[in-house]
């Protein structure tokens, strides 16, 4: 028997939840999922009966956010040379870090500190695409492990977006990061 399909309204009420949940978290790790419902304009049941518990809501963002920055790397390719591209992706990651802040606890129990994270092998081929197409028009040095440079990212996750210049810190470790991965500096 196949399982019922989804209706319409019910996937435009979890996508208005994730809409809302992500601003809501970004601000406030703390953010009350009444308060979610309500900003979305659901009842709290219905946001219940798509993500049983916060840590259910918080790992579907995530998800979709990793899964959103995994496809972003071809095409930001498509549309940059290999250096603007790997620049404008990080500037992405650095946008997401704001939100693992506040969150990354319940991620990382939920994933066993990342071993069983689903995402992992994708996120770090996403680098190696970026990484790759550098080397290959030689705006990049040739042969970087690109789980080293996850590892150097993984610094944005430690940076308060409640401290004012946040966002400036975050600009300036990213251009030593890609002033360090250049063919030429």
């Amino acid at each position: 028997m196949n399982p019922k399909p989804t209706r319409r309204d019910a996937l435009d009420n979890r996508e208005r939840i994730l809409a809302v949940a992500r601003e809501a978290v970004a601000a406030s790790s703390g953010a009350s999922l009444t308060a979610i419902a309500k900003q979305a304009g659901v009842g709290i049941g219905t946001l219940y009966r798509h993500f049983p518990t916060r840590e259910a809501l918080i790992l579907e963002l995530y998800r979709h956010d990793i899964q959103h920055l995994i496809d972003r790397a071809p095409a930001l390719l498509a549309e940059h040379p290999p250096l603007a591209a790997l620049r404008l992706w990080f500037d992405e990651v650095a946008h997401y870090g704001r939100l693992k802040y506040g969150v990354a606890e319940v991620i990382h129990a939920a994933t066993d500190g990342g071993a069983d994270d689903e995402y992992f092998a994708p996120f770090v081929a996403a680098i190696d695409v970026l990484l790759k197409a550098g080397a290959a028009d030689g705006s990049l040095k040739s042969g970087i492990d690109p789980e080293d440079v996850l590892l150097q990212l993984s610094v944005l996750w430690r940076i308060d977006p409640a401290r004012p210049g946040s966002e400036e810190r975050a600009g300036r470790i990213l251009d030593l990061i890609v002033d360090g991965l250049r063919a030429t500096p």
